[in-house]
């Protein structure tokens, strides 16, 4: 099995009776695989039902692929807030500036991602959301049960969500500047884990999607990825190291420069623990050798 991706699901209902727009997001692959099919299917049920989507996750694990497949697969534009210690309102709300025209000026309102995927129907994709601090976030709570509107604090105005609005949070639990998500808001999504892809359809992901053609190298750096997910299980190494991007980005490399060396730039490099890329470094040379 070389793994699922969306193309090999039919839409639980027709898309006509979502009455989702005519749209295709101009993905270059087959965007988002797992060895899961029902986690592809669950998660598109979900949304169709206009249920919020958690995907919580390990970081690399393709979170972000999988919101951009389903985005495409719904055919909805996507709106993205990445968040941080440093999210207000006005990040996603939208702010007040001053526009002048023909020396004529006025206070405009520039709508913000969540105001936008509200009024037009997109899909409000929210990455990390439990690094946001808890005060920032419970402005979301009336967009995300049943009343699908909010009050804008900036302009008073009422937004109702366009029928085909649609919510994809992303979360890595126990990552470094996280906090607990908050009861309230955890209540308000379906809950679908991301696992880091493994064996044959991470293969045939590293055959689709990378410069690497040498089958036995692809296959050492599929059993490296296992031991550096191994690794992280029992507190070796960070989640980073296990990271598929990470992963794809050596097999790349490795197409023109020796396997361990595309490990050291691709891999080890991007941790900040020497000790954790001693770790990655010791796994990679039981694999490939120096050169």
């Amino acid at each position: 099995m070389n793994g699922w991706t969306l193309d090999d699901i039919e839409m639980p209902v027709p898309t006509e009776d979502l009455n989702i727009k005519n749209y295709r997001d101009a993905l270059d692959d087959k965007g988002f695989v797992t060895e899961d099919i029902n986690l592809l299917r669950d998660a598109l049920i979900a949304l169709t039902l206009s249920k919020n989507l958690l995907l919580r996750g390990p970081t690399g694990s393709g979170k972000t692929k999988l919101a951009e497949s389903l985005a495409e697969k719904l055919r909805l534009p996507m709106e993205s807030i990445n968040c941080s210690v440093d999210l207000d309102a006005e990040a996603l709300l939208g702010f007040k500036t001053l526009v002048t025209d023909n020396g004529h000026s006025e206070i405009q309102f520039i709508e913000g991602p969540v105001v936008r995927a509200m009024r037009e129907g997109h899909l409000l994709y929210i990455d990390e959301i439990n690094m946001a601090r808890p005060e920032t976030l419970p402005i979301l709570n009336s967009i995300l049960d049943y009343r699908r509107q909010l009050t804008n604090p900036f302009t008073a105005e009422t937004v109702v969500a366009h029928p085909r609005f649609r919510v994809i949070a992303a979360i890595n639990e126990g990552y470094v500047g996280t906090l607990p998500m908050n009861e309230a808001l955890r209540n308000r999504f379906i809950v679908i884990d991301v696992p880091y892809l493994s064996g044959a359809p991470l293969k045939a992901l590293i055959e689709a999607r990378t410069q690497l053609g040498n089958e036995q190298v692809i296959n050492q750096f599929v059993a490296l990825s296992a031991d550096i997910v191994a690794a992280t299980k029992v507190g070796e190494v960070s989640e980073e190291a296990a990271s598929i991007r990470a992963l794809l980005d050596a097999c790349d490399l490795a197409a023109y420069i020796p396997a361990l060396r595309a490990v050291a730039r691709a891999i080890a490099a991007k941790l900040d623990d020497e000790r954790e890329k001693t770790v990655v470094m010791n796994l990679a040379e039981t694999y490939f050798t120096q050169a």
